[in-house]
């Protein structure tokens, strides 16, 4: 059962007031959901009355929680708002993917703000279940539940203007909604070109000199902080000069990340720890999205909507509490309110079972081109490397760490995509998933051909999922909302999540998350090498590769 504040009518504390900098002892009166009052004075509870938090961006998709479910869990942490972007789903299942995430958050407290996915499918080089052109992009763009133009992944296109995408770009522009970016690597007359594009956010930054570039071209810096890419270390001393330039986001966040380690606030408690004046850090995750986005989300001022945390200090910010207007939907860390259970899951999902003879990799050359993994990274390199061959095939090479990687078509029959990865680590056995950016085709890495068809096999077999095998020893997480999230209960999807990952390190993987890692292997806007159904591809030329010389 909520709570409703109006029946509380009052509740006292340090009121953080992220407008003015300050802190006032004082009282805050409630009334239909809404701050009617606010009144100082020295007789209150000793607590600490903090704005909610904002993920400034978001792909909920990668919880592989539906976001009704994924509410449930950030809410606990002091989350009340999430600035989404459904590009996943919508690469599954184009606009019907993006109505029904926006559909089942309506079954949340939580503000959930979805954008308008921009490049669906991210690139032609890579084959998707859906595409969204610039007419039916700005169709969505029109709508009220629409707040923003997602990531500008093509940034080819936005530099070389290709005409989609600045159709795409100027639908945004004549809707009077914000663009969000998304530029790796992007600098000197390039950069330029791509911001006079409209282009006003990105969370692509590794480097302080990369972001302080952009922040000089007018650009909001989203400063992520995910479970496989983690920039917030080296990006967190932009607070000294430019706060009110930056924002916090996950970008992508797995289940048991989320359960075990917090969202927005433990970055917060993080950047508290190393000095940071709390009401500076709590402007940069409440007042800087919320004014970006325009978002309908309260910051504690008269006649805002009552959206706000309690917290014992301004150190540790374990949430006591949280509000959403007018409601208490969270207490000690448990959700006040009862799960929503979707009548029905969507998605698509065509792929035909493979067999051993079409892993079979006749040798070209002397050399591999091999994608090399860099733990905690989107980035990867490229390295050439001896190959190893066995009756005429081109296998995976253990004692080097160099595996089979394949990216098979889940929409249409096909042939696989083959290409060699290095750092994945793994002994004996194979891993594979549906989750794999963008498009969510079947991404798998393995020791043996064997044994990468048997996990291709199973993952078809559930239409979705991820998974480990080695043997005849299968560990498997369902996905079948698009092949990227489940319809179950949290704490299950994390439980099932953390024994499969548990048992890809048992079989040698050293990686952080090394579901999370193969995923990104098929996301081609991000140099260098990566792998799409279609081919290797180098992702700083924006074609295809040779995967032998």
């Amino acid at each position: 059962m909520l709570h409703k504040i109006s029946d509380i009518q009052t509740i006292s504390g340090n009121i953080v007031n992220v407008i003015t900098g300050t802190i006032i002892k004082g009282i805050v009166t409630i009334a239909d959901g809404k701050i009617s009052h606010i009144e100082a004075s020295d007789d209150v509870i000793d607590q600490f009355i903090i704005p909610g938090l904002v993920d400034a961006h978001i792909h909920i998709e990668s919880s592989m929680m539906l976001p009704a479910e994924f509410a449930r869990y950030s809410i606990v942490h002091g989350t009340v708002a999430c600035v989404c972007d459904p590009h996943e789903i919508a690469n599954v299942c184009g606009v019907a993917g993006v109505d029904y995430m926006i559909e089942n958050g309506r079954h949340s407290p939580m503000k959930f703000f979805f954008g308008a996915p921009s490049c669906v499918p991210s690139t032609k080089f890579e084959t998707s279940g859906a595409i969204l052109d610039a007419a039916a992009v700005e169709e969505l763009l029109q709508r009220n539940d629409i707040y923003f133009l997602a990531e500008m992944m093509n940034f080819p296109g936005v530099i070389h203007n290709n005409k989609q995408v600045h159709l795409k770009l100027q639908a945004a522009r004549s809707a009077g909604k914000p663009v969000d970016g998304h530029a790796p690597d992007l600098n000197g007359e390039d950069l330029i070109a791509y911001v006079s594009g409209g282009i006003s956010t990105d969370h692509e930054c590794m480097t302080l000199a990369d972001a302080e570039a952009k922040i000089a071209l007018g650009m909001k810096v989203q400063i992520r902080e995910g479970s496989a890419a983690k920039n917030f270390d080296d990006l967190l001393s932009l607070l000294d000069h430019h706060a009110e330039n930056i924002m916090f986001c996950s970008d992508d966040k797995h289940p048991d990340d989320l359960l075990k380690n917090g969202h927005i606030n433990s970055l917060i408690k993080r950047a508290v720890a190393k000095g940071y004046d709390p009401v500076k850090v709590l402007r940069v995750c409440s007042l800087n999205p919320v004014k970006h986005y325009k978002l309908d989300v309260g910051l504690l001022q008269i006649g805002d909507p009552a959206d706000f945390n309690i917290v014992k200090n301004l150190t540790d910010f374990d949430i006591k509490s949280t509000y959403i207007g007018g409601e208490k939907v969270s207490e000690g860390g448990i959700a006040l309110y009862p799960r929503y259970i979707p009548s029905e899951v969507i998605n698509q999902f065509n792929a035909e079972k493979i067999t051993i003879s079409q892993l079979h990799v006749t040798p070209s050359g002397k050399s591999l081109n091999v994608i090399v993994v860099d733990d905690g990274q989107l980035f990867t390199y490229a390295h050439w490397m001896d190959l190893k061959i066995e009756s005429g095939n081109v296998i995976s090479d253990i004692e080097n760490d160099v595996l089979k990687l394949v990216v098979y078509n889940r929409y249409q029959p096909s042939v696989p995509a083959i290409g060699f990865i290095k750092n994945i680590g793994i002994k004996n056995g194979a891993l594979a998933s549906t989750v794999s950016h963008d498009s969510h085709n079947i991404v798998a890495v393995g020791t043996s051909d064997e044994e990468i068809v048997s996990a291709i096999n199973q993952i078809i077999e559930s239409k979705g999922g991820i998974l480990a095998c080695q043997g005849m020893r299968t560990c498997l997480l369902p996905l079948p909302v698009g092949g990227t999230m489940s319809d179950s209960e949290g704490s299950i999807i994390s439980r099932q999540y953390e024994e499969i990952d548990t048992m890809a390190k048992e079989m040698g993987s050293t990686l952080k998350a090394p579901f999370m890692t193969l995923a990104f292997m098929s996301l081609l806007v991000i140099p260098k090498l990566k792998l799409s159904d279609k081919g290797l591809f180098d992702g700083t030329t924006f074609t295809f590769a040779n995967l032998m010389e």
